[in-house]
């Protein structure tokens, strides 16, 4: 199937949850056991938003990334804080009650993770040098 096929609103199967992102680990990822046995790793992925005209300083989005298989989870246990990565995955969100009322938060359920090299920075052409 094609982007453009899964893009297209008529086509069957237009309901699409795929997420890949590329970043850096913001920290070492946790393992933790949930009360029902099953283990989860966590961390947080930084991804640099992409310049635009209106906007000239760096922004960037900080996402919650859940592992829960065993080898999705061994993987994500190899990265430490400041490894550039790419992930794959999907959009969860969770709902639950608090002090407050009701909340929720979105993750990527991640499925794949790699490392990758950090992207070279271009080099910024200042014009000549006049001393």
């Amino acid at each position: 199937m094609t982007a453009t096929a899964r893009l297209d609103p008529g086509a069957e199967d237009s309901a699409v949850n795929e997420v890949v992102l590329g970043g850096r680990v913001s920290a070492d990822p946790e393992e933790r056991s949930m009360p029902s046995g099953d283990l989860v790793v966590t961390w947080r992925l930084v991804v640099t938003r992409p310049p635009t005209r209106r906007r000239s300083r760096v922004c960037v989005d900080t996402i919650d990334c859940t592992a829960w298989s065993s080898a999705t989870r061994r993987a994500a246990l190899r990265l430490h804080a400041g490894d550039h990565v790419r992930v794959g995955g999907a959009l969860r969100r969770h709902f639950w009650r608090g002090p407050t009322g009701a909340a929720s938060r979105v993750d990527v359920e991640v499925s794949s993770v790699r490392r990758v090299r950090p992207r070279a920075v271009e080099p910024v052409d200042r014009g000549p040098v006049v001393a």
